[in-house]
């Protein structure tokens, strides 16, 4: 049941990506309502499979690969409701549901089986710290695609193209608002979520900090942001600035949640 689940949710979610593609580039609204439909549709599926595998495993559906990808792009298109319901954001669902289904490709290639939870990963830590975790670096990768929304609609209007894709994407201004927010959004979750893992890692190993690579991008990826809010309040950094370092902060989100595992030796094997 859970696999049919997981299928169904990764075709309405490419069903999503092919709509955006079509709205990209021959926009109209009945390309807007599908993208919202399939997005709706995937979502429901998506939220059944991860209720089933927490019924079968008894916890959080996030203590694999597999998992924590399929939970991460959860979390997106989530908080891709949200902004769709709060701000409007005309052309979000391009450059939002590709995201999600690269995501969700990469989690359905992945071993699905559900393995026994070892000794370490049964503490009341894993929801916090987790949780805390994947909503901010889903608020980072909605930064991450208005960023590029911002760099889009500049080069358009420095090179006076000021047709079709201008005239639909929101302004350099509320693009610049939204992107902010969202990462005032996303940096306290992540200082919340190196902070209770560091509690998490004292109350297991007797260590807040054991320098392992996947905390050390998780501080250098804090770094990038903290850089991004500091510049933006002291320095006035702005606009395409802005964009460019919430573009870097993201690649460095995703290689510490697949960069990390996939290629260093790290003690967090689960995420």
């Amino acid at each position: 049941m859970g696999v049919l689940l997981f299928e169904l949710s990764l075709t309405f979610y490419f069903a999503a990506t092919i709509a955006s593609v079509i709205e990209l580039f021959k926009g109209s609204k009945a390309t807007s309502r599908f993208i919202l439909v399939f997005a709706v549709a995937g979502f429901v599926m998506h939220t059944a499979n991860i209720v089933v595998r927490y019924i079968s495993s008894g916890n959080l559906p996030i203590t694999s690969l597999h998992e924590a990808s399929s939970f991460y792009s959860w979390c997106i298109v989530l908080l891709f409701f949200y902004l769709e319901y709060r701000y409007k954001l005309d052309l979000l669902g391009p450059f939002t549901m590709p995201i999600v289904f690269i995501l969700m490709l990469s989690s359905s290639v992945l071993p699905r089986e559900i393995r026994p939870l070892s000794p370490i990963l049964q503490s009341y830590w894993l929801g916090i710290h987790t949780l805390l975790a994947f909503v901010g670096n889903a608020a980072f990768a909605m930064a991450f695609g208005i960023g590029i929304m911002y760099l889009i609609q500049e080069h358009n209007l420095k090179s006076k193209h000021l047709g079709g894709l201008f005239q639909r994407l929101p302004s350099l201004q509320i693009l610049d608002e939204v992107n902010y927010k969202l990462i005032t959004l996303g940096f306290p979750l992540l200082t919340l979520a190196i902070i209770t893992g560091a509690l998490w890692a004292e109350s297991v190993w007797g260590t807040f900090w054991r320098w392992d690579p996947k905390e050390v991008w998780s501080l250098i990826t804090w770094f990038i942001y903290a850089l991004v809010l500091h510049a933006r309040l002291t320095a006035r950094w702005r606009g395409r600035r802005a964009a460019i370092l919430s573009i870097i902060g993201f690649i460095s989100v995703i290689f510490t949640f697949f960069g990390v595992n996939l290629l260093l030796k790290s003690l967090h094997v689960f995420v």
